[in-house]
Formats: C-alpha cells, sequence, structure tokens
C-alpha cells in the first residue's frame, strides 16, 4: 500500500529542512535504506535514506523546497498504484515549495502589434514601464530605459527592445554617468545554516549578559617553537601536518581550562555546571556562515593529533560532510581571525558554552625585553565571557594561566 514520506529529523535542533538534491525519481525502484535526497539542515547537508522499499510514485517536495518537519516529500508504494486517495483527487502543491525563478521570457508580457502615439513607455509617475529583469539587463549593458521604445503592451519595454537600441540610449561616457536611484538590490534567501546562526546569536545576544577582558601576549617565544616543529617535520617527510599557531592555541587554551575550571562551565536554571572534559568549538567560516566543529579531549592531545583533527574538521565543515554530532556540546570556544589580518576583536558567546577565545594576528612590532627594546610579535586576545558562569576575576585568572603558557611554550608540549 502507497504511503507518504515525511520530512525526518535528521540533527537535534532541526525544525524544517530544505531539499537540495533528489538522487532519486518518480518510477525509480528503491531499497531500505536507498539516498533518497540531501536535505540542508540548520547544522549541515545530511543524507534523507529510505526506511522502505518500493517505488517513487510521486515527488512531493522538489529541489529548492524547505519542509517543515512531518510535512509530506514524496509518496512511495507499487507501480501503477492508484495514488488519488493521498493527493486529495488533485496534486497538492509541494510543501514549502520555493517559487522556481521565472524564466527571461516569462517575465515578459505578450507580444503586441507595436507602441501607439499614446502608449508611452514612461508611467505617469515618471518611471519607465519595465520588469527588473530588464531593468537588470538595462543596468549590465549600460543603456538608459528612458531613450528606449518599448513594445510591449501600454508601451512596456521587454527584452527584445534591448536588441536594437537607438543611439540616445546607448552607454554614456563614464564621467557622465550616474548611479540608477532604483537599482534593485541581490536577493539571497537564507539558507537552513543562516537562519539557525541568526536565531543562536540573536539568543545569544540577549539572553548572556557578555563582558569582555583583553590582553596582549608576547608570542615571539610561540613563533619561532612553531618554525622549529614545522622544520623538524619537514625533514620527518611523514606527511604529518603542519603545526599553526591556531592548533598550539587550542592545546594551551585546553592546559588552562584545567588549571582553571571555573572557565570550563555552563549557566543552566538550577546550577553552574563545571565540565570534567575539556572539548573546545573550533569556528570554521564556510560559505553560509560559520560552523563550530569540536576537538573532543583537546587537553588528553598532542599538537600533532589537534592539528591533524583541525584539518579534517575544517575540510568537512566546507564540504558541510560534519555529522551534528561533530557540531555540538563543546565546553568553550575559540575564533581566530588572524588569517585575515584582524588585530582584535571580540566574539559572541556560542550557548550553552560560558565562554569564547577571539583571537587575533601575531602582529611584528617592538617588544621590551630586560633592559632592551628589540623586534617581537604580539597578539590580542579577547576573553567573551558570560557574567552568569565566569566572574572577573575567574576570566582575569585564565587569561593569566594562558598568558603564561604562550609565553612558554615549551610547557604547553608537556601536556
Amino acid at each position: 500500500m502507497a504511503k507518504v514520506l515525511d520530512m525526518p529529523k535528521l540533527s537535534p535542533t532541526m525544525e524544517e529542512g530544505q531539499i537540495s538534491a533528489w538522487h532519486k525519481k518518480e518510477g525509480d525502484t528503491i531499497k531500505v535504506d536507498d539516498h533518497l535526497a540531501d536535505v540542508e539542515t540548520d547544522k549541515a547537508t545530511m543524507e534523507y535514506r529510505s526506511f522502505d522499499a518500493g517505488t517513487i510514485l510521486r515527488i512531493l517536495a522538489p529541489a529548492g523546497s524547505v519542509v517543515k518537519l512531518g510535512q509530506p516529500v514524496a509518496i512511495l508504494g507499487s507501480a501503477g498504484e492508484d495514488i488519488t486517495h493521498l493527493l486529495g483527487g488533485d496534486s497538492p502543491k509541494p510543501a514549502g515549495a520555493a517559487p522556481k525563478a521565472p524564466s527571461p521570457a516569462a517575465t515578459q508580457p505578450a507580444p503586441s502589434p507595436g507602441p501607439t502615439a499614446e502608449a508611452s513607455s514612461i508611467g505617469p509617475t515618471g518611471r519607465v514601464k519595465a520588469s527588473p529583469y530588464v531593468r537588470k539587463l538595462a543596468r549590465d549593458q549600460g543603456y538608459d530605459l528612458a531613450a528606449v521604445a518599448g513594445s510591449g503592451p501600454g508601451g512596456r519595454i521587454v527584452a527584445r527592445d534591448l536588441e536594437h537600441v537607438p543611439a540616445a540610449a546607448t552607454p554614456r561616457a563614464a564621467t557622465m554617468s550616474i548611479p540608477s536611484s532604483n537599482a534593485e538590490p541581490d536577493v539571497r534567501p537564507l539558507s537552513q545554516m543562516r537562519k539557525a546562526i541568526a536565531r543562536r546569536l540573536t539568543e545569544s545576544k540577549q539572553t548572556v549578559p557578555h563582558f569582555y577582558l583583553t590582553i596582549d601576549v608576547d608570542v615571539g617565544a610561540l613563533v619561532d617553537l612553531r618554525a622549529r616543529l614545522n622544520a623538524d617535520l619537514s625533514r620527518e617527510g611523514d606527511g604529518a601536518p603542519k603545526v599553526s599557531l591556531n592548533d598550539l592555541l587550542i592545546k594551551a587554551c585546553a592546559v588552562a581550562l584545567r588549571r582553571v575550571p571555573e572557565c570550563n562551565a555552563q549557566f543552566t536554571p538550577d546550577a553552574i555546571l563545571v565540565h570534567n572534559r575539556v572539548d573546545i568549538s573550533v569556528a570554521v567560516a564556510v560559505a553560509e556562515g560559520l560552523v563550530t566543529p569540536v576537538v573532543r579531549g583537546a587537553d588528553q592531545k598532542s599538537v600533532l593529533e589537534i592539528a591533524s583533527e583541525v584539518r579534517d574538521l575544517a575540510a568537512r565543515a566546507k564540504a558541510k560532510k560534519l555529522r551534528p554530532e561533530e557540531m555540538s556540546n563543546g565546553t568553550f570556544s575559540i575564533s581566530n581571525l588572524g588569517m585575515f589580518g584582524i588585530d582584535e576583536f571580540a566574539a559572541v558567546i556560542n550557548p550553552p558554552e560560558g565562554a569564547i577565545l577571539a583571537v587575533g594576528q601575531a602582529r611584528r612590532e617592538p617588544v621590551v625585553r630586560g633592559e632592551a627594546v628589540v623586534p617581537g610579535h604580539k597578539l590580542a586576545m579577547t576573553l567573551s565571557c558570560d557574567h552568569r558562569v565566569v566572574d572577573g576575576a575567574v576570566g582575569a585568572t585564565f587569561l593569566k594561566a594562558l598568558r603564561e603558557l604562550l609565553e612558554h611554550p615549551t610547557r604547553i608540549l608537556l601536556h
């Protein structure tokens, strides 16, 4: 008997999903656990696999559809089976289907015999009669629509009118060009990930009382240690990944969190939870925004293990191959914008974690060593704290422990 396939819950926080691609089509025979479609959730792009065997009789939510949990996406049954009773007599509109963009031809009205003396392409308000599509064509080609005669109904300018443009409408000299005040913005629909980011960050800033602590650390010894490690790795030639400053920083934070566990905590309505695990969320920029894969047990791993794991997580994050459990339940976050040339910034806390460390670039500048001023490297870091969990003194104690590790970096390797 035919049955309706609903949108399943593919991540713990999923409320809706967007079908990015179907891997099966109507009429295909499928088996249990066949890969039916890719669904973009608030966490990542997940595989929608079949729980049943049969033939796909109807796809109700085409690629691009945004579908709520439990809403129908397809009908599965036996080949040739009557599914009228499931369609209610008529084929329903796909649940949450995103409207298809009209083709250029579809945006134009039906042809008319041509403009008449009364059919001006300028409307009563002085605005040229043309669709957004035609306006974009004209902008791209530099044409002045006010000088184009429209052949559409009522003098409306259609796409074919731009094929033979009079001299008066050809591009003006660059010095005379005036930007159009009616330029349309690019409309970029929110992805499921961007919706989740917007929701979570709004919740964080509205409900979590942030305060910020900033330090500037002399990281000359850390930069030298990294260079020596990578030189040794190159000589070994075993394919091990290069160590970044961020890898060393993750390890240093993990050790500092063991020394100051009150920073490795989260707020709940009834108690503060001080974690006995050190799972560090690492912010990774992807096309849709930001994801935070988690390095589990970072305090128990070597710098090389952390380097290898971070590169694997980052690569799979950009390919949308991370599993939801790999992006949740961290205890502390690090966001590093140093590779983008940022000196200093403050990050938004990633709930329910109690703190996040924002890291800038290692800057070349003079530093004081003893009685002398010498060339060196400085690194600014800002700790954003949930004041319900981390008091000022606790945050300061954590940053002091972190500074000591970064300025004497061989201690990082001893843990």
